[in-house]
């Protein structure tokens, strides 16, 4: 029997180490396939880029091996997960009984469905993945969800439900650049949610637990 991944959990790298470890472990007999994002290791090649100038090549290349890396550091604490290195190998691990995590970088190489850009992260990474295993998609992160403006800033509202097309306006958010265009590419929808809360997670997820009395995103592609 095939047990089919019914989503893909990205967790921010700003979650790592503590809450993306606290999730993965959490996330055991979910159907879910975690994708980790870059995180500081990510960061600090943003902030060489901007002095050195490197090509678009090697950051975008360079910052999936960020993903990588937290990708690994996060399998070695939770005893339930299994790195995965294809969609094959997602299955199979998930069929098993364990969760994947997703190690993106030689899957990409051979696929390469972006261009290289700041513009795409591990969000739209996840988009496409999600898309492809015709899986539901959860963007995980360490704020409740998309604002008007920058959280902590004075006038920032939070914003529950939003359509792809309309955040395309948008200068800065939570998640990247691309990822709408993306959602209306694919027509889908995807839930941004703050991963510091677990349950929150969990609540969106399982369709046994009923508690969404919190605050989270859901942007609509379709």
């Amino acid at each position: 029997m095939i047990i089919i991944i019914k989503q893909v959990v990205k967790i921010g790298g700003s979650l790592f180490p503590k809450h993306a470890i606290k999730l993965a472990k959490e996330l055991k007999n979910t159907n879910s396939c975690i994708i980790l994002g870059g995180g500081e290791f990510a960061n600090l090649i943003r902030k060489y880029d901007d002095v050195f100038n490197f090509s678009d090549e090697t950051n975008h290349w360079r910052a999936i091996d960020c993903m990588d890396i937290i990708a690994k550091l996060v399998n070695d604490k939770v005893k339930s997960c299994k790195l995965a290195y294809s969609l094959k190998d997602i299955d199979e691990i998930n069929n098993e009984g364990f969760t994947p995590i997703f190690v993106v970088s030689e899957f990409l190489k051979k696929e390469d469905p972006f261009k290289c850009s700041w513009d795409v992260t591990s969000d739209s990474i996840a988009a496409y993945v999600a898309h492809l295993l015709n899986a539901n998609l959860l963007i995980v992160t360490n704020v409740n969800g998309i604002y008007t403006r920058e959280p902590k800033e004075v006038g920032s509202t939070f914003i529950s439900k939003i359509d792809a097309k309309t955040l395309l306006t948008f200068q800065e958010s939570s998640i990247d650049v691309m990822l709408p265009s993306l959602l209306l590419k694919f027509g889908t929808n995807c839930y941004v949610v703050n991963g510091k809360y677990s349950e929150r997670v969990l609540s969106l997820i399982d369709d046994n637990i009923k508690d969404y009395k919190f605050d989270y995103t859901q942007i609509t592609g379709d």
